[in-house]
């Protein structure tokens, strides 16, 4: 006797009660169900959104936004924490008021939680490649740490890991100067 595994998908989200305290993912049809993020994720988050808010009104190449949805297909669903869209392919990805594409960069907070961190480190990553994100940031508070992936035959590899006051190299964001340890002055 086999057992079939029954595979959620974006419209069985639709079916679940709201919870203001967790936040519902899916991956590859998994249901993933994370926390809401404490005061410090969303403090390195708010310095972070600033820096880009800013460099992106001196450099208006596109547009960031924070925790809004990503469908990728209706077994793939996330919130990632800030994601960034070239005024090129905004028209192309973004319907339904969400994002049902790739983003050019995506990036992710770590929360604390081994799981918190497979999750950003490997579900996440494998999932952003697959689907075809540029750039993908994985900030570390933990380690006071910023690793920056990229695209390269539908695998995000790790192009380097910037920390204390080495700025962040981003092939999304050429003209981007930001030192790592102003993230985490909070």
């Amino acid at each position: 006797m086999s057992l079939t595994k029954h595979l959620i998908t974006v419209d069985d989200l639709d079916d679940y009660p709201e919870d203001n305290g967790n936040r519902y993912e899916l991956i590859e049809g998994e249901l993933l169900v994370s926390r809401a993020p404490g005061l410090p994720h969303q403090l390195v988050l708010q310095n972070l959104q600033v820096w880009l808010f800013t460099f992106l009104q001196q450099h208006p190449i596109g547009k960031i936004a924070p925790g809004a949805g990503a469908f990728f297909s209706k077994y793939d669903a996330v919130i990632p924490d800030l994601v960034f869209v070239s005024h090129e392919r905004w028209d192309q990805i973004v319907a339904n008021d969400r994002f049902e594409g790739a983003p050019n960069l995506v990036i992710e907070v770590v929360s604390p939680g081994r799981e918190n961190r497979r999750r950003d480190l490997e579900l996440k990553k494998r999932l952003y490649g697959k689907y075809g994100v540029e750039e993908y940031w994985i900030v570390d508070p933990e380690n006071r740490s910023v690793s920056v992936f990229g695209l390269n035959e539908g695998v995000l590899t790790e192009l380097t890991i910037a920390s204390n006051n080495q700025e962040i190299q981003s092939r999304v964001l050429i003209d981007l100067h930001l030192e790592v340890e102003k993230l985490f002055n909070i």
